[in-house]
């Protein structure tokens, strides 16, 4: 871990921060709230629901960084987040991160080329499915290593 933190600060990919733990609580709160968004629209538009299932992620991942005492800086913050995650969270999470990463790509082709790209409605329930096993697991994995910080979700 300490070896890709100097990778990543070397490369400007993150920065330490003062981040106070209100914004991890903040973005965990959004992240559920994202899923439900994901669930709302998952019959009008499954691009915008796998969009929302796939920020309820990115999100997560960012109130991991931000309990470590990081913010990514660089102009793929997004992949950032996604290899933060999967270097602190281990192997225990590798499925889940692969999913993530998956998922972020797809988004970016979706988001920034390709923006008639399908999302199939079982490709975007899967993608719920993810990110609601995703968030409470990290969410655990936060409140384990902070035990003297409450989460207020």
């Amino acid at each position: 871990m300490k070896e890709f933190l100097e990778k990543y600060k070397g490369a400007a990919f993150i920065k330490e921060e003062q981040i106070g733990f209100d914004q991890v609580s903040k973005h965990l709160i959004r992240a559920i709230e994202d899923i439900k968004v994901a669930e709302a629209n998952t019959s009008i538009d499954t691009g915008v629901a796998y969009n929302y299932a796939y920020l309820a992620m990115l999100r997560t991942a960012r109130a991991l960084m931000f309990s470590f005492g990081y913010r990514p800086i660089d102009g793929q913050q997004h992949k950032t987040v996604v290899f933060f995650a999967e270097k602190t969270l281990g192997p225990k999470f590798s499925d889940l991160i692969e999913y993530f990463n998956r998922m972020r790509k797809k988004r970016n082709r979706f988001t920034y080329d390709e923006p008639d790209l399908l999302v199939s409605e079982e490709e975007t329930k899967n993608a719920i499915i993810t990110a609601k096993a995703f968030v409470p697991e990290v969410t655990q994995f936060i409140k384990k290593k902070n035990p003297q910080k409450e989460l207020k979700l």
